[in-house]
């Protein structure tokens, strides 16, 4: 654990992460490549990959400075160790959770599966998503009086879940020839056919345009249309 960071537990703190947001919140525990704040209202999970600054801020700077009532929801005492991103995904999985991957779009819903370098994930809006675990943000589980859209998602989410690939390379290459979404759809958003994946490059077919070559290691989520 680095003992710079360390040195801020119980700290109340403000820190930027990729895409220039702006997270305050009281630093409630350090892990291997994890950080969790408490903001007043949930615990936020932030990879140390995407933090661009910390900084420590006075309390009169912070609106809300209440202590925290309860443990979060994916705290049940399994953790023995220290905390890291594939132990805080692991306790997560089955439970609603918000994270945050691209643009100002927060995503709600359920960890369904985790792989080597991805998750899938059941969104009600977007319904089953695959998610670079690189490109997350942050992760704020539900509470436990928390429910999301129920019974909709429990009547929603796959019963009988396939077996998904180790690696996002390999998944995103199942679906050739199928139109998808690829980051969410906003303004960085790609739709079209994949037509080749390739060490790396994805062929996107786009309607009435030239075919597009992504990186795979830029493209955040995907989803079929």
């Amino acid at each position: 654990m680095n003992k710079i960071i360390q040195s801020l537990i119980k700290e109340i703190i403000q820190i930027e992460v990729s895409g220039k947001r702006l997270i305050k919140g009281t630093v409630i525990d350090l892990g291997t490549d994890i950080i969790v704040l408490f903001n007043g209202a949930d615990y936020v999970y932030i990879p140390f990959y995407h933090i661009q600054n910390i900084s420590v801020i006075q309390k009169d700077e912070f609106d809300i400075i209440d202590d925290p009532t309860e443990l979060p929801g994916i705290n049940n005492g399994e953790n023995k160790g220290d905390l890291s991103l594939e132990d805080t995904l692991s306790l997560a999985k089955g439970k609603n959770v918000e994270i945050y991957i691209i643009n100002d779009q927060l995503l709600h819903g359920c960890i369904t599966q985790i792989k080597d370098d991805y998750f899938e994930f059941y969104s009600p809006i977007y319904k089953t998503m695959y998610i670079s675990i690189n490109h997350l943000k942050w992760l704020i589980p539900f509470s436990s009086n928390e429910s999301l859209y129920e019974p909709v998602v429990n009547n929603s989410m796959k019963t009988n879940q396939e077996i998904l690939p180790s690696t996002f390379e390999v998944q995103v290459a199942k679906f050739k020839d199928k139109i998808v979404v690829l980051n969410i759809g906003g303004n960085r958003s790609h739709i079209g056919k994949i037509k080749n994946v390739e060490v790396q490059i994805v062929e996107l077919e786009r309607a009435r345009k030239a075919p597009i070559y992504l990186n795979i290691d830029h493209i955040k989520t995907l989803h079929e249309v």
